[in-house]
């Protein structure tokens, strides 16, 4: 880890450091050349990409462990974001991150290192690296630049890798914006520092005022300012707020980047009293330090400087710090350093002398602790709860209840008494449920994080116990306790084993291994990285996982045997922590339909600005009371902005989300589901989602020597190693049947549990498949002691009774009546990067031992002896994924003379080497029952669907045409290197059909090249489509095409690619994220392990788990098949669909009761209080909801409801209904006039009279108008089911049109007189009726046939008119491209 920038900027990746052959310059230049924009990420792929070291198979571990610094941090990339700041400085900053990366006293005043000077310090790198020494195990509070905290003016280069150099792409959440990090890293050097570079420069450090942080855990880029409050400021605030009457206060309180401009002095953020943090996305909050006097030596909090490392000691480097300012920034918590002169990161701290776990379990004394918990204080994940005066506050101080109690007032000024009561009663009851939804679901969040137990901790030398609130890192624990049921913090296991459930961090219910700690993996733990090291992670008890058994150490000698671990991260730092942070704090989801709802919101309050001028102009020449002329006039805004328009938005929604719960599909963000109805690609993973969990094995192909050839499927174990001497074939040599008999009982990371195993399903299948028995041993940390063979126990598999001994034996030898016990020494878990796992077993009384290793057939070639293979290997491998088989090698080696002590110095590397190959054995994985039928609904309903998995890529191919992904006659294509390797910029791809190589695509263009003439033209499965061919790709072809092709083929490439395979699950994130960047709405259905950055990087990812609500996507479904999927697409459909109709409807019940007014305020009218009271609550409130409760069409349509609320499809037909409305009303308004018994409204000055023919005319129209409009804007096929479906909303209109129909032809007198009607002739009133009928069928008839076509008009003139072609999404340009050519 690096301390400073100084370091950073010198550091150049591993990426880089493999050329060593080619000069940097002549690099540079060929990088420039087949790389574009920031797809050469200068990340390595194993420490920077978040997910590559949390696919870890740790025993029966899921493919994806989240840390607290990884497990969010799979979202779109914002740290390029050029979001604009109004408290931010950029030259300021600049001026200081330049001053920070290049101190007086360290660097000479030309900063340019010359370039043998790099190359030393490259040189010192790579030493430091490979000797696996992190050097942020020194840091504190690390320094930000780098990994979970940068500053975006300053963002580092990345690191070079523990484990491999490869890079990762341009999206990948470490190399974002590669071309924008490289240049900002690089900028300093490029300046000369001089001591007059900023007026705070050398002694006078502390003048920055403001700082702008990429949080890369968040995903999230805030600024934070300092500030001092002005007494100036604060007084001329105050008068504000008692002259306006509180206007002031409000205005203020919704514009806090006035308040601040107001009350606010910009002051350095060493001297500041509280800061304004503003992120991306326009958020402001204001917040107080907290300052704490401290009293100890910096490094105390900050860690030791690199450079103060290699020179003696010197106070200076070291000062005390009197004060210590902490700022928490949504539950993350930041320090300031006096010395940087900016705020630091610290969730990041590692003790500089946890080297040696001898020394870390003696703990720490009571006064460290007291220090450590004032630093990073207690170690709760308790959410701070609103009181209920507060939460009330907040709401009633919401510019839309604000606008409602002005609404009330004004209606009580106007004497609309009861009006103004139900709407209060409404708004009260509305308040409440609300204040009572956010109570409960604060308590039930609360309760769900918030963890105590008494914990026995080792403090001062002696056991004691503690409430586990106050555990600080460093501290030292007993898991094994009794009363423990889950970690109370994230801990490394130090001593015994643990199993525990970690389906809360990954919806995976696989339990999961745990194995003490090494001194190596203190080392190796760097808890600043964006990822976990996979050595690590197989150590680490995570926050609120739960412990399903705890073991002490069974060898364990000290008095105090008991399983222990070691606190490293506590409260909101740890995993569970980051976890609670994502719920409380979710991103905008960026929808565009609640941004243009309020958008069109404004559009009408102008129009109520019109009205209420003309209004007023009017009213002055009647001559009104002035009271009533203000009145009267602003009543028509509240008018044009109904109060119930908000809560109808989110009603389509609510049924949604109640419908699919009832199907057992949970989410836990509702906007999602009206994304969900905007998919256009659908990604599925393949094991567990399409196919069917659990494989069964099919058989074993043993290869025989010393013919090294393949034997016939072998079934069952019995085949495999016949027990009896007359059962063996004497002319075959059954020493590999042997070999992968006993990889299958020993290579696996089973657990035994309440006597039943529990692990990985497919190891669980293929012990089963031996027969055998098998006793867990104890786990121990892997030291370098020799000790004595009987004082370990290690896990024994023995054979079925009556096959204890080996009959190879010679029959007198001592080992002949020694039966057969496989002791597993040492284990090697699975690690996706290697695709393989391997354990060192030994006979019982044996010297020697052996090495049995089975993973990925690619992965053997690397490993074993070539000519160990049979000549078919690649053949026989074919033909078995071909067909969809799964296969997994196996391979083994034997060691002479084979101790504990040579046992666990041996590295992996040399036990996985030299090897040989043994033979296959083959699983048998079945689809789902509903696969194939759901994708053939999505493909007809014009949805893409795309595999994306771990699997071989012929095994991947084949389950895709059996469940319809790729059409089974047409052609799929699969590249492969013939020059070069995922690694190589230069490399050379030739794109082959699986069925026949002769048939290959363009490598520029990926379009079908025509065969040559002399070609074989036959094929198998009658595959003669060329025009429907697809792609399929593997991860290191995917990797390549990212990294070093042109962007034409890696766009062609995502179009056309339907099966990826080989992905790992940074890769898949990736693919999602490259499809979202042509303009796909992509979903993404895995099963919740090794699939949660995909999930979360998807529009709309969708979880197979148990859980209710997972935090691994957005959707969860407990049916464990993608039928879930069309599901959460027909209700998202409903739901946005439902969201317009009812936007609609709202805005022209607006648009009808404006009109309506306006033509009665020409004489000075207005509609009577219980006409407003009936046609708010007992026509619009029952229409409004029940017009949402109408289900999702059964069948998926081709088209795509639209998402754009301005767009001419929508807002055409809103402003036809709305003419016709208007025309209709005047037609009324007119006829009235002129009848004979037409009794016009009296003028009175100080009053509005209601009774009136106009009045009474308008009204009864107007209540048809309300009633008939529903039917019209109440959207059926192909998005909804019909009206006739929806009883209650047909029911509410049926009683709303005979109750409006009383009152136009025979009301009783009460409901004559509290409606304050008129009397009217028969005939006219058969003429109101027959004026709202007929127009409704106009409107019925404008809506289906005229507006639909208008808009279509409409888009065409205006497309002509500005001479612009309509922007269209990027993935259909380039299809039509691809057709083109």
């Amino acid at each position: 880890m690096y301390s400073g920038s100084s370091t950073q900027v010198n550091s150049r990746p591993a990426s880089q450091t493999r050329q060593s052959s080619m000069d940097d310059e002549g690099w540079q230049r060929r990088r420039n050349i087949y790389r574009r924009e920031s797809n050469m990420s200068e990340a390595s792929f194993m420490t920077d990409v978040e997910m590559a070291h949390d696919e870890v198979f740790s025993g029966p571990m899921s493919e994806s462990v989240p840390t607290a610094t990884s497990a969010f941090s799979h979202r779109r990339s914002r740290a390029d974001s050029n979001a604009s700041f109004a408290f931010y400085d950029d030259e300021l900053d600049e001026n200081f991150d330049a001053e920070d990366a290049f101190p007086e006293d360290e660097f000479p005043e030309e900063a340019v290192l010359d370039e043998e000077e790099e190359d030393e310090e490259i040189e010192r790198e790579r030493e430091r690296q490979s000797s696996v020494r992190s050097l942020g195990a020194e840091d504190t509070f690390v320094e930000p630049e780098l990994d979970g905290f940068q500053d975006e003016e300053s963002q580092s280069e990345s690191r070079p890798s523990f484990a491999s150099s490869r890079k990762s792409s341009g999206t990948s959440r470490t190399s974002r914006g590669s071309r924008s990090s490289r240049r900002s890293a690089e900028a300093p050097l490029l300046k000369r520092h001089t001591s007059n570079g900023s007026e705070n420069s050398g002694q006078g450090r502390g003048g920055r005022t403001n700082q702008k942080i990429y949080i890369l855990t968040e995903d999230m880029t805030i600024v934070v300012a300092g500030f001092k409050t002005s007494l100036f400021g604060f007084a001329l605030y105050i008068c504000l707020c008692v002259l306006t009457g509180g206007i002031g206060y409000l205005v203020l309180r919704w514009l806090p980047k006035w308040y601040v401009r107001v009350v606010g002095r910009g002051t350095p953020l060493g001297q500041c009293d509280w800061v304004v943090i503003e992120n991306l996305w326009g958020e402001m909050i204001l917040q107080d330090l907290s300052k704490k006097v401290f009293g100890h030596s910096l490094s105390a909090v900050f860690g030791n400087n690199e450079k103060s490392k290699f020179r003696e000691y010197d106070e200076y480097d070291d000062p005390i710090l009197d004060e210590l300012r902490i700022l928490d920034y949504r539950y993350i918590r930041f320090c300031y350093h006096p010395v940087k002169d900016k705020f630091v990161l610290g969730n990041t701290w590692k003790d500089p002398n946890w080297t040696d776990v001898a020394a870390v379990r003696e703990g720490i004394d009571t006064e460290e602790a007291e220090n450590r918990e004032r630093i990073f204080g207690t170690n709760e994940i308790d959410i701070k709860q609103k009181t209920t005066g507060q939460l009330l506050l907040d709401e009633a101080f919401h510019p839309f209840y604000v606008f409602q109690i002005a609404s009330l007032v004004l209606w009580s000024l106007d004497e609309y008494y009861y009006y103004a009561a139900c709407i209060f009663l409404i708004s009260a009851v509305s308040v409440t449920t609300t204040l009572v939804e956010t109570k409960a679901t604060m308590k039930r969040l609360r309760d769900i994080s918030r963890f105590e137990c008494d914990i026995r901790v080792l403090r001062g030398g002696f056991w004691r116990y503690v409430e586990s609130s106050e555990l600080v890192p460093g501290d030292v624990y007993e898991v094994t306790d009794p009363n423990l049921g889950q970690f109370p913090c994230d801990s490394l296991l130090l001593s015994g084993d643990c199993i525990v459930n970690e389906s809360m961090l990954t919806g995976e219910s696989v339990p999961v291994s745990k194995t003490p700690a090494s001194d190596e993996t203190l080392e190796l733990l760097n808890l600043s990285s964006s990822s976990m090291h996979p050595d690590v992670a197989k150590h680490m008890l995570f926050s609120g996982t739960k412990i399903i058994r705890a073991r002490r150490p069974q060898d364990d000698k000290s008095d105090e045997a008991a399983a222990l671990a070691l606190v490293v991260r506590t409260g909101f730092n740890t995993t569970k922590g980051a976890l609670v942070r994502s719920i409380l704090f979710p991103k905008p989801s960026g929808f565009k339909f609640y941004r243009d709802s309020f958008r069109y919101i404004s559009v009408m309050a102008s129009i109520a600005a019109v009205g209420f001028i003309a209004s007023l102009i009017n009213f002055i020449r009647l001559g009104l009371h002035p009271g009533l002329i203000i009145i009267r006039a602003l009543d028509l805004i509240t008018i044009v902005v109904p109060p119930a328009l908000p809560a109808t938005l989110t009603i389509g929604t609510n049924f949604a989300l109640q419908r699919l719960k009832s199907k057992l599909i949970f989410c836990i963000s509702p906007q999602r589901v009206n994304v969900g109805g905007k998919i256009d690609v659908m990604c599925f993973d393949k094991t567990g989602t399409l196919t069917e969990d659990g494989l069964d094995v099919l058989g074993v192909r043993v290869v025989s020597r010393p013919a090294n050839r393949y034997s016939d499927l072998l079934t069952d174990s019995s085949s495999l190693l016949p027990g009896g001497q007359y059962e063996r074939d004497p002319t075959i040599d059954y020493n590999a049947n042997k070999a992968i008999l006993y990889t299958m009982a020993t290579c696996h990371s089973l657990r035994i549990v309440d006597g039943e195993f529990i692990g990985d399903p497919l190891d669980l299948k293929m012990f089963e498949f031996t027969g055998w028995q098998f006793e867990e041993g104890s786990e121990r940390p892997s030291g370098g002691e020799d000790e004595e063979d009987n004082s370990l126990t290690p896990s024994v598999a023995r054979p079925p009774p009556g096959m204890e001994f080996d009959i190879d034996e010679e029959e007198h030898s001592p080992n002949s009546r020694r039966p057969i016990e496989l002791g597993v020494l040492k284990s090697f878990e699975f690690v996706s990067q290697l695709r393989r796992a391997s354990v060192i077993v030994r006979q019982f009384g044996e010297k020697s031992g052996d090495v049995y290793v089975k993973g990925a057939p690619e992965a053997m070639k690397d490993i074993c002896k070539p000519e160990s293979f049979p000549p078919d290997y690649d053949e026989l491998l074919a033909y078995y994924t071909h067909r969809g088989f799964r296969v997994i090698a196996c391979a083994t080696k034997h060691i002479f003379k084979l101790n504990w002590l040579k046992v666990q110095k041996m590295k992996r590397e040399e036990a996985e080497s030299n090897l040989d190959f043994m033979g296959f054995i083959i699983f048998e994985n079945k689809l789902k029952e509903r696969s194939a039928e759901v994708i053939a609904e999505l493909t007809e309903a014009n949805i893409r669907t795309v595999m994306c998995t771990g699997d071989n890529i012929l095994t991947a191919i084949s389950v895709a045409r059996e469940c319809g992904v790729i059409d089974r006659s047409a052609h799929c294509f699969v590249p492969h290197f013939v020059e070069g390797d995922a690694r190589t910029p230069l490399s050379k791809l030739v794109w082959e059909s699986v069925d026949n190589p002769v048939y290959t695509l363009d490598e520029h263009t990926l379009q079908p090249l025509p065969p040559p003439a002399e070609h074989d033209s036959s094929l198998p499965y009658d595959v003669s489509n060329l025009r429907n061919y697809s792609v399929a790709v593997s991860g290191d072809v995917f990797r390549w095409v990212v990294d070093f092709a042109s962007p034409k083929v890696l766009a062609n490439l995502l179009v056309i690619g339907q099966v990826f395979a080989r992905m790992s699950p940074d890769e898949k994130h990736e693919l999602v994220e490259k499809l979202q960047s042509i303009d796909y709405c992509a979903g993404f259905c895995g099963d919740g392990a090794n699939d949660c950055g995909a999930l979360k990087a998807a529009d709309v990812g969708i979880s197979l788990s148990e859980a209710e609500a997972s935090v691994a996507a957005p959707f969860t479904s407990r049916v464990f098949d993608i039928s879930c999927v069309p599901e959460v697409i027909r209700e998202g459909r409903a739901a946005l669909v439902t969201s317009f109709s009812c936007f609609k409807y709202m805005s022209l019940y607006s648009a009808i009761q404006f009109t309506s007014v306006s033509f009665l305020y020409a004489t000075a009218s207005n509609l009577g209080d219980f006409q407003f009271l009936f046609i708010d609550l007992f026509l619009i409130l029952p229409i409004a909801i029940f017009m949402g409760w109408s289900g999702p069409y059964p069948e998926l349509s081709k088209k795509r409801p639209t998402a754009s609320l301005v767009s001419r499809k929508i807002l055409t037909p809103l402003l036809g209904q709305i003419v016709l409305c208007i025309v209709t009303q005047l037609i009324g308004w007119l006829v009235v006039r002129q009848q004979p018994w037409y009794q016009p409204p009296v003028l009175d000055k100080g009053h509005s009279n209601s009774t009136n023919s106009e009045n009474s005319t308008l009204f009864l129209l107007s209540c048809d108008q309300y009633i008939l409009s529903a039917v019209v804007l109440s959207v059926g096929k192909p998005f909804r089911q019909s009206m006739a479906h929806n009883l209650p909303f047909v029911i509410t209109l049926l009683v709303d049109l005979a109750i409006t129909s009383y009152m136009l032809f025979d009301p009783a007198p009460w409901l004559y007189n509290l409606m304050q009607l008129t009397w009217m002739s028969q005939g006219f009133r058969i003429f109101v009726l027959t004026l709202g009928v007929g127009m409704f069928g106009v409107s019925y008839l404008a809506e289906r046939q005229v507006f639909p076509r208008l808009a279509k008009w409409v888009g065409t003139f205006n497309q002509r008119f500005r001479g612009k072609e309509k922007k269209r999404k990027g993935y259909k340009v380039v299809l039509e491209d691809m057709r083109v050519l």
